[in-house]
């Protein structure tokens, strides 16, 4: 799972993902490392709270693009 919240913090916020993770999960930057490197478990709490961060971006992003496609 550590490896999955990586994957998935990269996809959300790029290289620097762990800060921009932590404000949104409401937790401190370190328990995110600690939770990315395995040496905290990734409960089902977090797990939720990273799967509702991926769907509201999926929208956002969907928002846009049908927005760019009216325009061209």
């Amino acid at each position: 799972m550590s490896k999955l919240l990586r994957d998935a913090g990269e996809a959300l916020y790029g290289p620097r993902w762990q800060s921009d993770l932590a404000r949104d999960l409401h937790m401190s930057d370190r328990h995110v490392r600690r939770l990315a490197s395995g040496a905290a478990p990734v409960t089902d709490g977090i797990s939720a709270d990273l799967q509702r961060l991926c769907e509201e971006r999926i929208r956002r992003l969907e928002d846009v693009l049908s927005a760019l496609r009216q325009c061209a």
